[in-house]
């Protein structure tokens, strides 16, 4: 797909619906992180999830970080395609089609899995052999989101012991998300909750170290939550990853004694109606910027609240006594959700002050099998 932008074109000229990276803020957010985990004797494995993108990933790994993490095969297929070479698929993968291809996958990257389930142990194990590959696998342990996972402690060991018994897998360690605490909005509140979760994680790493398994790696945490997770003693590699761009949700946490990342990904709208003085609808809607974590803020813009997306139209509030933005004018959004926003884009317009520096192809976009 043709991109909305050139190189060297300004920012207002570009075209909308357009997903805009502020690369000022972008490097600040990169080194952010990497300063955040220097030195604290634990690894960062970016979530590519919120970018699929490996021209980022590659960034992200010259800034210190050893890989990345994803969620889908076709993901993590699309970002070794793009040059990266070490690859957490941190989700189960269920089906022989799936299997084959991460199998393969692994001919060429360095490939990492997770598995919650016995009869998935076995066909991965089924898999890597076919493939004349050796899977590395983590298991997945509920530490309290509710979500995949096998129950920690002894369930965890069993699991473990299974994966570690498998001729052509490795047991690489456990893999300990607490994905539901990222966006609890009080810092304590957080704390207390990655506490618990790390004390489940702490507990099946200890029961399976005890068995004579080593246990090289205990991984998880987001960007809500990290420095808890880099603490503990306990978590050896974190995932944060929406910090490279953060959204209007990550906005409503609080964030004391955390890095001050900085909002660096919009979305540029323009104003294609003025129906009233007291309202005024941009270009982008549902098919622009996701609304499931809320609906996108106009950024820099007192008095205008966007109140309504349909498929193609944000419709726009104007509060009394500000001016209304003209027909044609753009206007940046932050996006409610920045993970589901970027998956509706084909390209990253890179800009620094006010001009189109890059372009950069959102390289994973819609893999999701």
């Amino acid at each position: 797909m043709n991109p909305p932008a050139s190189i060297g074109m300004p920012l207002a000229q570009v075209d909308t619906p357009a997903l805009i990276l502020d690369l000022d803020v972008f490097g600040r957010n990169l080194g952010l992180m990497a300063d955040a985990v220097k030195g604290r004797g634990v690894r960062l494995r970016p979530h590519a999830k919120s970018h699929k993108s490996a021209d980022i990933a590659k960034l992200q790994i010259a800034a210190g970080a050893v890989g990345v993490c994803c969620q889908k095969v076709s993901e993590a297929e699309a970002l070794a395609d793009g040059g990266v070479a070490d690859i957490l698929v941190c989700n189960e993968m269920v089906g022989e089609a799936k299997l084959a291809r991460i199998a393969a996958l692994a001919k060429r990257a360095r490939i990492t899995v997770c598995a919650d389930n016995f009869s998935n142990v076995a066909a991965l194990d089924a898999a890597a052999a076919a493939a004349g590959v050796r899977l590395e696998v983590l298991i997945e342990v509920d530490v309290g989101a509710g979500r995949c996972g096998i129950a920690p402690g002894e369930p965890a060991l069993v699991l473990a012991t299974a994966v570690a018994a498998a001729p052509n897998l490795r047991f690489a360690g456990v893999h300990a998300y607490q994905g539901s605490a990222q966006h609890v909005r009080g810092v304590e509140a957080r704390r207390a909750e990655i506490a618990a979760a790390t004390e489940k994680a702490r507990l099946s790493r200890d029961l399976i170290v005890g068995a004579g398994i080593a246990c090289d790696t205990v991984t998880g945490a987001g960007t809500g939550s990290f420095i808890f997770e880099r603490d503990s003693g306990v978590y050896t590699e974190l995932q944060p990853g929406s910090y490279v761009f953060m959204d209007a949700d990550y906005q409503q946490n609080a964030w004391d004694g955390f890095p001050a990342f900085g909002q660096s990904l919009y979305i540029l709208a323009t104003v294609m109606s003025t129906p009233s003085k007291e309202r005024v609808v941009v270009d982008a809607g549902l098919k622009a910027s996701s609304i499931d974590s809320g609906n996108p803020r106009v950024a820099g813009r007192p008095g205008l609240d966007y109140i309504k997306a349909s498929d193609e139209h944000g419709v726009i509030a104007v509060a009394a006594g500000t001016a209304a933005p003209a027909l044609g004018e753009k206007l940046l959004l932050v996006p409610g959700h920045c993970d589901p926003t970027v998956n509706m884009h084909d390209w990253f317009v890179c800009v620094r002050s006010g001009v189109v520096e890059a372009l950069w192809p959102v390289s994973a976009r819609g893999m999701m099998w």
